[in-house]
């Protein structure tokens, strides 16, 4: 036998100095520690444990153990997370330092349908009892997570909320003030026309003007439907007029916009999950999952 660089081992060890037992149903592997030159017997849960979890025993159960492998009968190393329970259904060898040993594990009697069925109601209900016994610790454990990640989460968002707000007003003060512009523009518009009507020429003279005066703002107002695809409504019109000087505003202060619109969507989601955590704790019930939107 050689290892996987084709260095020979020291020493090719009989099966029978690592034996395989089954004791409580439990397989129990007993071998010869190398430092201590003593038996040595390791309680295996097969469905638990794992190759790479048992060679870490037998290394702290013997410190002087530098090199503890597991390679299949064709002389492949078998994987640390491969658990106890696929090993010892084959012949393997374990490699302590230079040491190999050959270990056939014993052949299980095959359960009966009746006996496997109710090994499988059994560990059925053994996991019902573990989730009633610690389902709500977890929930409660959850519970301080998810308020943990609230409270990061809005002390992130507190300072852009702020830069926000200041922005808001800025942007607020200079779509009001364009509104008061625009009003005094048409007073201004109404006067000079009633000054022209009455005062220097005749209705007959002004009625061409104030038409084409109204045509032309048909064709302002049907231009903003071409560029925008919305009516013109005014408090449309206001929301777009703030929005541009909002965002105008941001660029210049360096605010970030979409960074700000992933807080508050984060701080929202976790918000619902904790409503619905604390609502079934007080029910007793399992925990909601949050479908993506």
């Amino acid at each position: 036998w050689r290892d996987p660089v084709g260095a020979p081992y020291r020493t090719l060890v009989p099966s029978d100095e690592v034996t395989i037992n089954y004791r409580h149903g439990l397989p129990v592997i007993t071998l010869t520690l190398p430092t201590r030159s003593e038996r040595c017997q390791f309680t295996i849960k097969p469905m638990v444990t794992t190759v790479e979890a048992f060679l870490q025993d037998v290394q702290r159960e013997d410190k002087g153990v530098e090199r503890a492998e597991v390679f299949a009968t064709d002389g492949c190393k078998v994987c640390g997370a491969t658990s106890m329970e696929v090993l010892l259904r084959n012949d393997f060898t374990l490699v302590i330092n230079n040491i190999a040993y050959c270990v056939s594990p014993p052949v299980k009697d095959k359960l009966s349908s009746e006996h496997a069925t109710e090994m499988e109601d059994i560990k059925s209900l053994v996991h019902r009892l573990y989730v009633a016994l610690h389902l709500e610790d977890h929930q409660v454990r959850k519970e301080r997570e998810l308020l943990l990640k609230l409270d990061h989460l809005k002390e992130e968002l507190l300072p852009l909320e702020q830069m926000k707000a200041r922005i808001a007003v800025s942007a607020n003060a200079k779509t009001t003030r364009l509104l008061w512009i625009g009003l005094a523009l048409m007073s201004t518009q109404g006067g000079a026309l009633a000054w022209l009507t009455w005062w220097v020429y005749s209705w007959d003279i002004m009625e061409p003007v104030t038409y084409f005066i109204t045509y032309g703002s048909a064709m302002a107002f049907y231009a903003y439907f071409i560029l925008t695809k919305q009516d013109y409504i005014y408090s449309d019109a206001r929301d777009r007029q703030f929005l541009h000087y909002f965002y105008r505003k941001c660029k210049k202060h360096h605010f970030n916009v979409e960074r700000y619109n992933k807080l508050k969507e984060d701080i929202a989601e976790a918000e619902e999950l904790l409503r619905r955590l604390r609502q079934t704790l007080q029910l007793k019930l399992p925990v909601q999952k949050i479908e993506d939107k």
